[in-house]
């Protein structure tokens, strides 16, 4: 069984269990992976704690994971960029193994080269201040370019926009005029790095290569899934 450990937001943990189910390669509901999902939407803002702001999410994300731990998930997949990094502190204390969304997508973009050698990154602040793309990409030779600080400032404000469910073609158009913006400066792919940036991200109008943290991340649930007699059993 599939555990997400959802919340942060709430339409982001929907559009991630969409995702699997659109990749399983079901003709029944009895094909599908059991999935048990725990949408928390009271864990501290993560951004808020990173930058030093507001109270940490640790207690938080360690009782969700433990209580889908003994709902008896198998796995367990956080979709929020920003909660990855604490999971150095949260897996040591959970029983079961934790997908890590920054190293699947980090494994992706390195994959890529030579053709990518420079990639841009569009995240919440707290994701790009807490450079856990960029430790992870900058280790295997991959240059990671953010947008500038008031890029950045643009682009949280548009990400809590989606939270607050007020997104719409502005919102959209940040999203897009920072990813062009990254790629003018040198980037040869853009990162997805917040779930909610593909709720307003329209990628066939993008143009350029797009690594969608949330879509490998379904990814890699369901590979584990299919490896492990959850779908299609």
């Amino acid at each position: 069984m599939i555990g997400i450990l959802g919340g942060m937001g709430p339409e982001a943990t929907l559009d991630l269990y969409r995702r699997i189910i659109r990749l399983v390669p079901a003709a029944r509901d009895q094909d599908h992976p059991r999935v048990l999902i725990y949408s928390n939407p009271k864990i501290p803002d993560r951004t808020r704690a990173i930058l030093g702001e507001g109270p940490s999410p640790l207690g938080a994300l360690v009782e969700s994971a433990r209580l889908l731990e003994r709902g008896g998930a198998g796995i367990i997949a956080i979709p929020c960029n920003a909660s990855h990094h604490f999971l150095p502190r949260i897996a040591p204390l959970i029983g079961i193994p934790i997908l890590d969304m920054i190293g699947e997508t980090c494994r992706r973009v390195v994959k890529e080269r030579p053709a990518v050698e420079t990639v841009g990154l569009l995240a919440a602040s707290g994701t790009v201040h807490a450079r856990v793309y960029h430790r992870a990409l900058e280790s295997a030779g991959i240059r990671v370019l953010v947008p500038d600080t008031p890029g950045q400032e643009r682009m949280h404000r548009a990400i809590m926009q989606v939270k607050a469910g007020a997104h719409d073609a502005n919102t959209r158009e940040i999203f897009h005029r920072e990813g062009s913006s990254l790629v003018g400066r040198g980037a040869q792919a853009v990162i997805l790095g917040c779930t909610e940036i593909p709720l307003a991200f329209d990628v066939e109008r993008a143009g350029y290569r797009i690594f969608d943290a949330t879509g490998i991340l379904a990814e890699a649930a369901v590979a584990w899934a299919l490896e492990n007699g959850g779908a299609t059993s």
